[in-house]
């Protein structure tokens, strides 16, 4: 096999369209450019946005929004995740140490998603209504 020999094969590439070959092959004359102006002509592009000299819309309207810099250092911890833990008292550094949270994680929310089935006490985290009255409901309890 030789580099000049290798094609594609068959039907898996589209013939490019030939321009500017007469008037019968609709893309014949001004080559479907239209006519006149900056894109019809060789070499004639302008950047993305770029609106003639206007103001571009993107710097027309103001920014909105945020980038939360508590978000990378927050986590969701689950009801049926505290079922892993194998302790009475779970705080931060024990769902770290089970591998139930990252290592970078900061503070974490219990939230009321699955089951618990065991009595734990949550010391120093958040929890959400239904995940206390979970808690609760299972014999533990919820210190803050």
């Amino acid at each position: 096999m030789r580099l000049n020999s290798i094609v594609p094969a068959s039907g898996s590439r589209r013939s490019e369209k030939r321009r500017g070959r007469g008037i019968a092959s609709t893309l014949g004359k001004t080559s479907g450019r239209g006519h006149k102006g900056q894109k019809s002509r060789s070499g004639g592009y302008h950047k993305v946005g770029f609106e003639g000299g206007q103001m571009p819309i993107q710097r027309r309207l103001p920014k909105f929004g945020f980038n939360s810099q508590k978000s990378p250092y927050t986590s969701e911890v689950r009801l049926h995740e505290l079922n892993d833990v194998n302790a009475e008292v779970i705080n931060l550094g024990l769902l770290k140490r089970f591998g139930v949270i990252r290592k970078d994680i900061q503070r974490a929310r219990v939230i009321a998603s699955g089951k618990i089935n065991k009595r734990v006490t949550i010391s120093g985290l958040y929890c959400t209504k239904g995940a206390k009255t979970a808690i609760e409901k299972a014999g533990g309890r919820v210190e803050q």
